[in-house]
């Protein structure tokens, strides 16, 4: 079979027949069981693919697959699950949407300036149709690509995202295939890029009937979640087809701009060709047929350059990653405390060290790893994402406080510059750019309860020496998800409005400014003062001079500003009245020679 008939699930091709391809190779006969009435054999070919290529079924028809005449299945690349992740699945036609947008030119990476968000905290609405309603304060705050956290179907309607089990359906609570669809038309309508957070290391425990069809995953390698996905053992070609068709899926047919690969580190995969690679190729290949771009951007935290680096300098070609070092040595710097993973952060020394070697840890020895770790790298600044805040930071605190809570409004605001004025990709959390108080919290909606009894004592185990704080809010309740919620109507609060108009200044800054936005990692110098808490940036592109002066401390500090002919071109602190050579307590000064 070649690789264009190796897309799993049911799809249509042009003139309305629709193939069927399911990968079970423990199955002895297949059917295809159409609305709970009529059995459509399947043919049986090489490697344990069972096909069908047919007329009869249509558009929104409902189907399961048939095991040996007695397992009845969902499809396991269903494109719907209408009922959810025990009902049957839904065929659709992808290819019949009508795009609105048909002009796009992605937004080049380096451009990116992302906005985390989850769908169903996002709006009231919690749907796709929900953040379409704020794609204009999105598009006036000035960001430029928004990230959806997952949306592959997971059990009921509450969840992160990372729970999911059918890997190439959208969640029917959101608004399906055809209401991302319509997203992702009305973002590039309003000139922003779409990044979608997709799971490739772990499938979620409700819903999951892999295990029926084939060896999608191996008992060689455990995850922080289970058994690892087999890439590398008996059968992977095939899963490793099925995962390289869903990256290609949600390019090809929901013109998504960017992918990025949840915790890649956990994908076990020791085989000649690492998989990141082949999704590479293989997007590439997409690529060149399309003339669209599309970017692969992986959760990463191992600090191991080949991730990063293009393929044929021997790497594995992936175009950017998410570096937390970043963030913890921000944390660390601003106040925040030191424990967990937080420990072997040093703080200023160590955000220096950040914005200028991206890696803190770059061959180093770590003390909670009690191990040399990382390597150096030289890659461009764009090929890393670095922010203050976002889902994991947050919502794996207990009480799921936001930075709005831990952190004075001036801090918020120099920590926010911090990530601003870095040669790195800037991402925000949603609801950062206005201070939302509401917390985000861990929340699921599983049905088997079992499992929910289990979600709920590890989460209080793992906060037990919390107890203080008092009980860990039920990740299954409905009200610990909707507390999570954003409370836009906070917006208008004099506090939220100064808080957004300082991150819309920010933004115009960073676009506006050719050293900002350059990420020329050797065009930047840093130095620092531990003993005053104060770190000053010096960035430069084609003639444009930016001096950024941050003090972390609680008391005005001394500086020694650039030259006359530079201008002031931001001040966080409220208070402005005062000498030249003078920086205000938890705040930044930015000098420029270009004015804005």
């Amino acid at each position: 079979m070649n690789k264009e008939d190796l897309i799993p699930g049911v799809s249509f091709l042009e003139d309305g027949t629709a193939c069927v391809v399911l990968w079970a190779p423990k199955a002895d006969t297949a059917a295809i069981l159409l609305n709970d009435k009529e059995q459509l054999p399947l043919n049986k070919v090489e490697k344990g693919y069972w096909t069908l290529t047919t007329d009869i079924i249509k558009p929104f028809d409902k189907y399961s697959f048939l095991l040996d005449g007695t397992k009845q299945l969902p499809d396991p690349a269903s494109r719907s699950q209408p009922d959810g992740v025990h009902g049957q699945s839904q065929a659709i036609d992808l290819k019949s949407f009508e795009w609105k947008t048909t002009e796009w030119q992605a937004t080049p990476l380096q451009d990116y300036i992302i906005y985390e968000l989850h769908t169903g905290t996002f709006t009231p609405e919690g749907t796709f149709e929900g953040i379409k309603n704020k794609l204009q304060h999105l598009k006036e705050l000035g960001v430029t690509a928004i990230e959806i956290m997952p949306v592959a179907q997971f059990p009921g309607g509450r969840n992160w995202g990372y729970d999911g089990v059918f890997p190439f359906a959208v969640q029917n609570s959101y608004g399906g295939a055809s209401g991302l669809m319509k997203l992702v038309d009305a973002c590039h309508k309003h000139g922003l890029a779409v990044i979608l957070d997709v799971v490739y290391n772990h499938v979620g425990p409700e819903g999951n009937y892999f295990n029926e069809f084939g060896s999608y995953f191996t008992d060689k390698y455990r995850t922080p979640w289970g058994n690892a996905i087999n890439f590398d053992d008996a059968g992977c070609d095939e899963v490793r087809n099925y995962f390289v068709q869903n990256v290609l899926m949600w390019f090809r047919d929901f013109k998504i701009d960017a992918l990025r690969l949840d915790a890649v580190h956990a994908i076990k995969d020791f085989g000649p060709k690492h998989i990141l690679q082949e999704m590479r190729e293989a997007v590439d290949e997409l690529m060149a047929q399309t003339g669209r771009t599309h970017y692969l951007i992986i959760e990463f935290d191992l600090n191991d350059k080949r991730f990063i680096d293009p393929i044929k300098e021997h790497g594995y070609g992936m175009d950017a990653q998410w570096i937390d070092e970043f963030h913890h040595a921000l944390r660390v710097t601003a106040g925040g405390e030191r424990n967990g993973y937080y420990s072997d952060f040093e703080g200023i020394k160590h955000l220096a060290k950040s914005y200028r070697d991206a890696y803190v840890y770059d061959g180093i020895y770590s003390e909670e790893r009690q191990k040399t770790f990382g390597t150096k790298t030289d890659n461009p600044g764009s090929q890393f994402v670095v922010f203050s805040q976002n889902h994991d930071h947050v919502g794996n605190r207990m009480l799921g406080e936001r930075s709005s809570v831990l952190f004075s409004s001036s801090m918020q605001k120099l920590m926010a510059a911090a990530v601003m004025v870095s040669p790195y990709l800037p991402m925000l959390f949603m609801g950062e750019e206005y201070s939302e108080q509401n917390p985000f919290l861990y929340f699921v909606s599983h049905g088997d309860q079992e499992l929910i009894e289990a979600v709920r004592k590890g989460r209080k185990e793992e906060f037990k020496a919390f107890h203080v704080q008092g009980e860990a809010p039920d990740p299954q309740s409905e009200s610990t998800f909707t507390k999570s919620k954003l409370n836009w109507g906070s917006m208008a609060q004099e506090q939220q409005q100064d808080m957004l108009q300082y991150y819309k200044t920010l933004i115009r800054l960073r676009k506006t400014l050719p050293a900002l936005s350059n990420p020329e990692r050797q065009k930047l110098s840093v130095t620092y003062n531990d003993t005053q808490q104060t770190l000053q940036l010096h960035r430069w592109k084609d003639g444009n001079q930016v001096y950024c002066f941050m003090n972390f401390s609680k008391q005005p500090q001394q500086i020694e500003p650039p030259a006359d002919a530079l201008k002031m071109a931001l001040n966080s602190a409220k208070n402005n009245d005062h000498p030249k050579n003078i920086i205000q307590p938890e705040s930044i000064i930015i000098y420029t020679n270009k004015y804005v």
